[in-house]
């Protein structure tokens, strides 16, 4: 009897417990290697662990941390799955999962695609940004079913492609959402992290997971936008924009002044500094530069006309075309060609006619 007793028990599992071996495992089926398990089996569940009784496909009784002698009064579910109505000492088969519930941590995450942000400063702005965040399962039931299945080992690595692409998707709405402008986004990386946590932590719920930290360690915008953040900072520093005009213009005149070309070149450093001073200026008040200033019209010429005759003369004239009165000239004039001639002339000069 002794023999036929340790053969029965060969065939039956007193003792159920797991010991995570590694630190990505979320989910492991315990292997009974085809034996019964005996009705008031040992069932040992550590901290950061769940046990779930699974009967032919179906979720029954859920154990969490401790020690537990298997009863049908502990397994309500799976009493009534087994149809025990009475109690029942009988080995049973099920299978066993432990369900890993701390906290997966140092998860990396990152764009590689730029995301879409509408800044009201730069308009439409492309981002790239990379950080870490830790997780944990939340409801073992939802994830055994929606996400687990019925593998033997569930790893990180199977579902933390989809957290990424969800963090990924949903960062665009959280910066938009938060109204950062893009020109503060590196000084509050603090916040937009927690904001970004709160908004995307339902959206993987659904797959009994949670987000358990979320962090932005840097965002990175494109060069141009960079270049136009460094003009900026530029000009904050300049300050005073007269001030800074008389500066530049005093350096120009130094460099102008330790030029080869001497006089030349300070004369061409004191001009462009003074027209860059004029264009400064003229932008600060509002108003075109000199150089683009368009040409102010010339008055027109009066209209004159013969004190002899009335008749009208072309500009210049000194003779009326009509009748030959000289206009309005008290310089005396040649009697050849009618030029005008200097005081004390002996000859015209444009004739060369004697006087």
């Amino acid at each position: 009897m002794g023999i036929f007793s340790n053969i029965i028990r060969g065939q039956l599992v007193d003792v159920i417990e797991w010991k995570d071996p590694s630190q990505n495992i979320m989910v492991y089926r315990y292997d009974c290697g085809g034996k019964e398990i005996m009705m008031g089996a040992q069932l040992t569940v550590r901290e950061s662990q769940v046990a779930v009784m699974v009967n032919e496909g179906q979720l029954a009784d859920v154990f969490g941390p401790g020690r537990y002698e298997l009863q049908t009064q502990n397994m309500p579910i799976l009493t009534a799955l087994k149809a025990w109505k009475y109690g029942f000492n009988s080995p049973f088969k099920a299978e066993v999962y432990f369900i890993n519930t701390r906290q997966f941590i140092d998860q990396k995450w990152g764009t590689s695609n730029p995301v879409m942000m509408r800044d009201a400063e730069f308009g439409i702005v492309r981002l790239l940004a990379h950080g870490i965040y830790s997780f944990a399962v939340s409801d073992p039931k939802v994830f055994l079913k929606e996400v687990f299945g019925t593998n033997g080992l569930y790893t990180t690595d199977y579902v933390t492609g989809q957290i990424k692409r969800t963090i990924v998707s949903g960062l665009s709405d959280a910066i938009a959402q938060s109204k950062i402008p893009a020109l503060d986004l590196a000084a509050n990386y603090d916040e937009l992290s927690t904001y970004a946590l709160a908004t995307l932590s339902p959206r993987i719920s659904a797959l009994g997971l949670k987000l358990t930290s979320f962090v932005i360690e840097n965002i990175t915008v494109p060069e141009e936008v960079e270049k136009a953040m460094d003009q900026r900072t530029s000009m904050g520093v300049v300050g005073d924009i007269g001030k800074y005009t008389q500066f530049q213009a005093a350096a120009a005149m130094r460099d102008a002044a330790n030029n080869q070309n001497g006089a030349a070149g300070m004369g061409a450093g004191f001009g462009a500094a003074a027209m860059m001073s004029q264009v400064m200026n003229a932008s600060m008040n509002g108003q075109q530069p000199a150089a683009a200033q368009p040409a102010a019209a010339q008055p027109a010429a009066a209209a004159s006309y013969c004190s002899a005759c009335g008749q009208p003369l072309s500009p210049g004239a000194r003779f009326c075309p009509q009748c030959g009165a000289q206009q309005g000239s008290s310089a005396p004039v040649c009697p050849q060609c009618g030029a005008e001639l200097a005081p004390g002339a002996k000859f015209c000069t444009r004739c060369g006619a004697k006087l």
